[in-house]
């Protein structure tokens, strides 16, 4: 085979190359030894960025495929660029979480927003409209110079681009630890709504169909971005700024409602958005689901930029672009779409039957400034199944931790004052109020949050359905979990929480889980230790989905997560979409009613205070005994959760979780002033600040009328679920008797004052 041309002033590929743009000296040679030749300079940009592991999952497919990805409810599994559950009536609901961690570290604002704008292209890219995002973040210590400048950053750049789009931002998570000074996460959520039988796949069907490139023009940024994100930090950090994508969300508006429109007309055969690796990763999967080949004429790719190489081109990652192949003939219903909305479009190549990924690109030509005549040769040339299912795939060695020596429950001598000790913990960074970060984003545009972020354990939005019969009201949940503290000490049990508690969110809420994504985030994979921690993970994922019914639908694998060898704590987070049967099933999760009894559900503490917020603030480390947890008792708690809901005996319910029981009460208390008088739930004899403050997962508080404890208590019977009155709603204290009683104000005030330490600081995006 004749190589490819090299563009004048591109050097010629060389290993030095290769391991600059993040390939092996192993993978070097693979790619020599299947091509017979070296592959252009550009070539070796395409197949550096396809092999990465942000683009081919190199290190993790060999354990993604132990998770459970079916079920009746499940329209679309992970493969495509979202993921859909049935919601019936002939609608699903569509989405997926995706990671922006390094670019946020580098330049938060811009980081962030492009976050946001490329989960919501990975919905509508399925011919879905985007009704609610979510986000889950994580920050180094509180104290750290850097943390104020990147949590404001990043907070102005998912509101920015969400609030200008029109997509309300509904809720999230937020935490604070050392493990991430020098990385931090920055993971986003969208859901949105389709006719199921009108959902878009990303393949470029029908040898000769022509592809159409739309959106915004092409530029230098992002370029090597999905390598840059397949490798960890050092000392050139702030040298990356370049490989920073730069959005715009009005832009991506007018692409939105384009799309939408363009879909309508059913003109097209496929549709990707132009993610990582931009031009190339779009191409080459869709061929690669289709099984065709594709050719590009890289002259016709509109650019905002002079002098543009090939090299630059595929791998640039511009936002706001979308590939297209529309039905031969059919064209022009494009364009018109797109002139309507004032975007450019242009047919910039063809599917062909040869299963191989050809570019071509004349030398001088510039049609920026209209230098030089259109006379294309070939400068790349390669062959599609090299690019995806030849990709490198690595089942990399692993090595269990060393077990830990046994950790006593608590930390020293039990605190004098526990009135003082909940307080302290309500005002904490990772525990108080996230008021200031939802004040900055809109969450009610669209008319459709009907739970609102600080109201439930879960949001609710309310969908408009709507078809040639009308419209119907559908109500969903959305909520985003995991605490990775649990995680560091047992990743499987710890990742098993985490989807424990996001769909015991949903279910506290009155919804049914119907399906889960995620975003594995974890450090380097060619340590063995992490890659234990990833493997372990993914089978504690796979355990409880299983368990608890919500299937994976779709999701991200983000690894080298680490500066100068530091690893992040390892962080599976997950977000469930629910749906209630009825919109009078919803629960929020403060008491509302004077007089109401409250009572706890499942199993009572313990005692266990392995990687509780309280142990970490007092030892200043993530350490304690794995706390566990039973996920056959999980699933019988959250199947008595639903019934509870729909049956209307409760006035409010709030899982126990971050700071344990005690916290679950004051933030009950906080949410609407209301106080209360309870015992504590024990399972065993310990010490009242261990039961106040564990985490054991699989624990209930919720709130009802007296005459509705004999049917809860029944009900929880039935399905073998503990239940305990506790006590109930009463005075302006939450009093737990014999331990402590705080007024309710107090708490309050310094619950709001949470993150004030943190943004009063200089330092923002």
């Amino acid at each position: 085979m004749s190589a490819p041309a090299n563009f004048p002033g591109e050097p010629e590929s060389s290993l030095e190359i290769a391991r600059e743009f993040g390939l092996s000296n192993d993978e070097w040679e693979r790619v020599l030894s299947t091509l017979s030749r070296k592959p252009s300079y550009a070539e070796l940009g395409v197949v550096s960025v396809m092999w990465s592991e942000h683009c081919s999952y190199k290190s993790s497919r060999v354990h993604l495929s132990r998770l459970p990805t079916t079920g009746p409810q499940v329209v679309q599994g992970p493969g495509e660029n979202a993921g859909a559950v049935d919601i019936g009536d002939g609608f699903c609901a569509v989405f997926k979480m995706e990671s922006h961690n390094h670019p946020s570290y580098i330049e938060p604002y811009q980081g962030a927003a492009t976050g946001v704008g490329g989960i919501l292209r990975d919905v509508f890219t399925m011919g879905a409209r985007p009704i609610a995002s979510l986000n889950s973040l994580r920050f180094g210590r509180p104290d750290h110079p850097k943390t104020p400048h990147l949590l404001k950053g990043v907070v102005a750049g998912i509101g920015g681009y969400g609030n200008c789009i029109g997509v309300p931002t509904v809720g999230g998570e937020v935490q604070f630890d050392s493990s991430y000074d020098g990385n931090i996460l920055v993971n986003a959520f969208t859901v949105g709504i389709a006719r199921t039988d009108d959902l878009f796949f990303g393949v470029a069907e029908g040898v000769g169909n022509p592809i159409l490139y739309v959106g915004s023009k092409t530029g230098r940024d992002g370029i090597h971005g999905a390598t840059m994100a397949s490798a960890e930090f050092g000392e050139e950090t702030d040298s990356k700024l370049p490989t920073v994508q730069v959005g715009d969300p009005f832009m991506e508006k007018l692409l939105l409602e384009a799309c939408l429109e363009i879909f309508a007309t059913d003109c097209l055969s496929g549709v990707q958005d132009m993610g990582a690796a931009g031009l190339t990763s779009s191409s080459v999967e869709m061929a690669d689901r289709a099984g065709n080949g594709i050719e590009l004429d890289l002259d016709a790719i509109p650019r905002r930029t002079k002098a543009l190489s090939p090299y630059e081109m595929l791998l640039s990652e511009s936002q706001e672009r979308m590939l297209m192949v529309a039905k031969e003939g059919r064209e022009q219903e494009v364009f018109d779409i797109c002139a309507k909305w004032d975007l450019d479009a242009s047919i910039v190549g063809r599917v062909t039957d040869t299963g191989r990924f050809v570019c071509k690109a004349t030398p001088g030509y510039d049609p920026f400034d209209g230098t030089g005549e259109p006379d294309p040769v070939v400068v790349v040339d390669l062959p599609v199944d090299l690019l995806t299912n030849a990709a490198p795939k690595y089942d990399r060695p692993q090595t269990s931790r060393a077990e830990q020596a046994s950790v006593v429950t608590m930390a020293g001598d039990a605190p004098d004052d526990l009135g003082a000790e909940l307080v302290r913990l309500v005002g904490s960074p990772n525990i108080g109020s996230r008021s200031w970060i939802w004040r900055q984003y809109d969450h009610i545009v669209r008319d459709g949050t009907v739970i609102r972020p600080g109201e439930g354990d879960a949001a609710v939005i309310r969908v408009f359905c709507e078809d040639e019969e009308g419209t119907r009201e559908k109500y969903l949940a959305v909520s985003s979990d995991c605490n990775a503290r649990h995680v560091e000490l047992d990743p499987f049990g710890g990742a098993a929480m985490a989807v424990a508690e996001c769909t015991r969110n949903i279910v506290c809420v009155g919804a049914k889980p119907l399906g889960l994504t995620d975003c594995l985030n974890f450090g380097n994979p060619e340590v063995p230790e992490q890659m234990w921690r990833f493997a372990q993970a993914v089978d504690g994922l796979g355990a409880a989905c299983s368990a608890l019914g919500a299937p994976v639908v779709s999701g991200n694998v983000s690894l080298y997560n680490e500066t100068d060898g530091n690893a992040i704590l390892p962080t599976p987070t997950v977000a469930v979409v629910g749906q209630l049967e009825d919109p009078e099933h919803r629960l929020g999760l403060g008491f509302v009613r004077e007089s109401d009894v409250i009572a706890h559900l499942g199993r009572a503490s313990r005692g266990v205070l392995g990687g509780s917020e309280w142990l970490v603030q007092r030892t200043r480390s993530v350490t304690g005994a794995p706390v566990g947890i039973d996920l056959e008792a999980e699933a019988a708690l959250q199947h008595a959760m639903l019934e509870l809901a729909r049956a209307k005996l409760l006035h409010s319910a709030h899982d126990i979780s971050d700071g344990g029981f005690a916290v679950c009460l004051a933030e009950a208390s906080i949410a609407h002033g209301y106080g209360a008088r309870v015992t504590l739930p024990a399972a065993e004899d310990a010490p009242a600040h261990a039961l106040m403050f564990s985490e054991e997962p699989s624990r209930i508080v919720v709130s009802m009328l007296p005459g509705n404890v004999g049917p809860v208590g029944e009900i929880c019977a039935r399905f073998g679920v503990p239940f305990e009155k506790i006590g109930s709603v009463t005075g302006e204290t939450l009093a737990i008797e014999g331990v402590c009683e705080v007024p309710v104000e107090e708490l309050a005030e310094r619950h709001a004052k949470a993150l004030d330490a943190i943004v009063s600081q200089p330092g923002g995006g």
